[in-house]
């Protein structure tokens, strides 16, 4: 085949291929002088997750879209006017069994219904939206849900393409004359709206899909069919949630001659010359906030606030859900309305109040509790209740952080009130860190008010104090100041600096880290107390452990002496029995060799004991109980520590640990106290960590003068370490739909807490009891144009007082002594 023979085939071929494009029902256009007319539907439907019922509320509704070009430039940008009329509406709420509800459209919304939109538009893509910024902006996010249906490309290909969801990454199939558009919801960049816990055990999993259907014949657009649905659901409870699936649906009518537009040089021409305001908008949805029409209001409980008061049993499921309707009171209402309403409230009622203003964190009631609150004259029960109020917060703000620091710059205050302030802190400036606004000068104050009160501490008490604030706020950036305090601290210094260290995730466990606690376990430059040794070794195994630091401990154990070895050896025995430890798998290949497991290394000498094992076991969560009980070698109790731990995917969280701690009975039984450190007071306290908040500690006594003033003048009655109610969860998410709508989902989660412990003078007598009851509710409320409807559902029990007996070692030591008694 010659040179231009060669030519003149490929032009051809070339030629072929033109006009084979020219022809395809993948360009598409919308005809000048034609006017086209499709039936919208739109249908919407809310309810619980499968299991919990099995329908909900749905919205329907049904409208004539008109689509016509006005313009065509050379380089193919279509300028199209998109008009939406006779738009009628239904609803159905979640209930009891009755007919759907028309909503009512009033004239002046239906005029702007019918305004038309303009978009530049080239064979499926939108490249600008124009329309009257002046409207209303849920009737333009309507506007913008069905010009969405008109944004598709006739080509395979994975792109960012917006539309109504935002700017999101969307994927192209073709095949025949069908276009399927696969949309990634998780990729969508759009307005922030709404909030969540940046403790994602208590936040929400978001299972979003979406995907549309087109079908093009001549060029032209036939029919849409796009569905999506959000699948909203608790990380801790998968059967708890809201399911919400929205569908759209344009279908070709017909098409007939429309009157030709004059024709204009450019598009901007084209929009000048037709009446009306057309401005530039955006082409995802705008946040549409909607009045809420059947929310409480506290104008109006004030109003009748004398024949009212909240229910104090916090133990009642009725009391966190009016604690939760107090919050929704509060966070709408002024300032004057709160201070009101804590200056008349009773006594008893107070704290509750204090509570729920700390819980709904707006600004109003943030400064009427600013006004309120007096650190140098209020009871310090009131204080804790507020301080501990915001170190639980599940989503702190920077106007929190500052009032806390206000209340504690400067003044005089209760030294029991000064340390729960101190452990607050930590929590706030910890949980602002994990919202990513480390950077604010509120938190760097915060920061810097912990790291100055230590290096000021005159007392061994003040430093312990601020060593467990820095485990609450878990910043990587002060491990180094933790591991000095670690290294070279005295025994209560060390222990709390240990402590903090256990707080932080395996990730900021580092290698320096671990050289740090092997110099404490092994004692390499100095000697430690057995419980810091005993801590320094579980954060060697609990942290991706290495074989080698798993041996050394091993080998060591029995240097410890005869109660300490048996607990730590315990301790791992343990884990091999635990699927969730992390040691579990290096544990068990080193078990395999006869020169560390034999009778020898475990034979139990000793009655300390250490457990762990799961209580519940679901496909999201995993929960633990474990317990360690260490006694000193003359049968004393030293330690015990009773945890209960969630761990769901890789988020570790301890829902309550409990540490009751006995010193100073070592120089009674004639034990070896430290060299260079006088032997400790003979104290009793309890240390408690709930919701990975760390709490003040406190002492049940401290010397025997204390201890026999509480012998002789004990009521009985327990002390309590913190009551109250708190807001766990709080979440507000805004999903805006390709429809135009928005689905507004708020979760939020109390929690009534009453902690108190107790050690008897005779304290071989001990058991570990809780209580807990509950009630499941869950509320769905909907709403669509004037009509609203609550439903308020669920499952209500009580799960029975449980006791978990102490280890048989336990029972064994207390025969003894009732032996030993009577003998004598």
């Amino acid at each position: 085949m010659g040179q231009w023979a060669l030519w003149g085939y490929i032009c051809l071929l070339c030629c072929s291929f033109l006009s084979t494009a020219k022809g395809s029902p993948w360009v598409l256009s919308f005809q000048p002088g034609m006017l086209y007319q499709y039936h919208y539907a739109l249908a919407m439907q809310l309810g619980p997750v499968a299991g919990l019922s099995p329908s909900g509320g749905w919205l329907q509704a049904q409208a004539v879209v008109r689509i016509r070009q006005l313009h065509r430039d050379p380089s193919g940008d279509e300028l199209l006017q998109v008009q939406i009329q006779d738009l009628k509406a239904q609803q159905k709420p979640e209930g009891p069994e009755g007919p759907p509800m028309d909503i009512a459209l009033n004239e002046e919304v239906q005029s702007e219904l019918q305004k038309p939109v303009f978009i530049s538009w080239s064979s499926g893509k939108i490249k600008a939206l124009h329309g009257d910024e002046t409207e209303g902006t849920l009737i333009t996010n309507l506007k913008r849900g069905v010009v969405s249906l008109l944004q598709l490309q006739p080509h395979a290909s994975t792109i960012v393409e917006e539309d109504a969801s935002g700017s999101c990454q969307v994927t192209y199939t073709v095949s025949n004359h069908s276009i399927v558009k696969t949309k990634d919801l998780l990729s969508c960049t759009k307005p922030k709206m709404g909030y969540a816990s940046p403790n994602k055990m208590f936040g929400i999993q978001w299972q979003p899909s979406s995907r549309s259907l087109y079908v093009v014949k001549d060029s032209l657009l036939q029919s849409v069919l796009a569905e999506e649905s959000h699948m909203l659901s608790l990380v801790l409870r998968s059967t708890t949630g809201v399911k919400i699936s929205s569908r759209q649906e344009l279908k070709l009518v017909s098409s007939t001659p429309s009157p030709a537009v004059a024709a204009e040089e450019s598009l901007e021409n084209v929009l000048a010359s037709i009446e009306g305001q057309h401005q530039p908008l955006a082409i995802a949805s705008l946040p549409f906030r909607r009045g809420c029409t059947h929310c409480p209001s506290l104008t109006a409980y004030l109003k009748t606030f004398d024949s009212q008061q909240a229910k104090m049993d916090i133990s009642k499921a009725a009391t966190t859900w009016q604690f939760q309707r107090f919050i929704q009171m509060l966070r709408s209402a002024k300032k004057r309305d709160v201070l009101q309403l804590l200056k008349r409230a009773p006594e008893k009622m107070l704290p509750f109040v204090v509570e729920a203003a700390v819980a709904a964190q707006s600004v109003p009631a943030l400064a009427a509790l600013s006004d309120f609150l007096d650190f140098s004259k209020e009871p310090g029960s009131l204080l804790e209740t507020f301080l501990y109020a915001a170190a639980f917060s599940p989503r702190p703000t920077k106007e929190l952080l500052r009032l806390v620091l206000d209340k504690l710059d400067g003044k005089q205050m209760a030294p029991e009130v000064r340390d729960t302030g101190m452990v607050a802190l930590g929590s706030l400036v910890g949980k602002l860190c994990q919202q990513q606004l480390c950077g604010l000068q509120e938190v760097k104050h915060g920061m810097e008010t912990i790291l100055t009160g230590l290096r000021s501490a005159e007392k061994e008490h003040e430093a312990v104090i601020h060593l467990l604030a820095l485990g609450n706020a878990q910043l990587p950036s002060t491990i180094p100041t933790l591991l000095e305090h670690a290294e070279k601290g005295p025994t209560a210094v060390a222990a709390a600096a240990i402590s903090a260290l256990r707080q932080f995730r395996a990730w900021h466990i580092t290698s320096e880290v671990k050289r740090a606690m092997r110099r404490i376990f092994h004692e390499k430059r100095k000697s430690y107390e057995k419980t810091c040794r005993l801590a320094a070794a579980e954060i060697l195994l609990d942290n991706t452990p290495l074989s080698m630091d798993v041996i050394n401990i091993l080998l060591a154990a029995h240097h410890l002496g005869t109660e300490a070895a048996t607990f730590l050896l315990l301790k791992v025995q343990s884990s091999l029995h635990a699927n969730h430890h992390p040691a579990r798998k290096i544990m068990s290949d080193i078990m395999r060799d006869p020169r560390i497991n034999n009778y020898n290394h475990f034979s139990k000498a000793g009655i300390s004991s250490s457990f762990s094992g799961p209580l519940t076991a679901t496909k999201e969560l995993l929960s633990t109980f474990g317990l360690d009980l260490l006694f000193l070698e003359g049968g004393f109790l030293r330690k015990s520590v009773s945890d209960f731990s969630l761990l769901s995917q890789d988020w570790h969280l301890r829902a309550a640990q409990v540490t009751i701690e006995a010193q100073g009975m070592e120089s009674m039984l004639g034990e070896n106290t430290l060299e260079g450190e006088e032997g400790p007071e003979l104290t009793a306290g309890m240390s408690a960590i709930f919701f990975d908040v760390q709490l003040r500690p406190i002492i049940f006594f401290k010397g025997y003068t204390d201890l026999m003033a509480k012998v002789l003048l004990s009521s009985g009655e327990p002390t309590s370490v913190v009551k109250g109610n708190l807001l766990l969860m709080d979440h507000h998410q805004v999903i805006p739909l390709q429809s135009g709508l928005q689905a507004v989902v708020k979760l939020q989660g109390g929690l009534g807490l009453d902690i108190s412990a107790n050690v008897d003078v005779n304290i071989w007598e001990q058991e570990l009891k809780t209580s807990v009851d509950t009630r499941e509710v869950f509320t769905i409320s909907t709403s669509a144009g004037n009509q609203s409807s609550t439903i308020r559902k669920g499952r209500q029990g009580t799960v029975p007082a449980q006791e978990f007996a102490l280890h048989q070692a336990n029972s064994e030591m207390c025969h003894l002594l009732l032996t030993a008694e009577e003998g004598a």
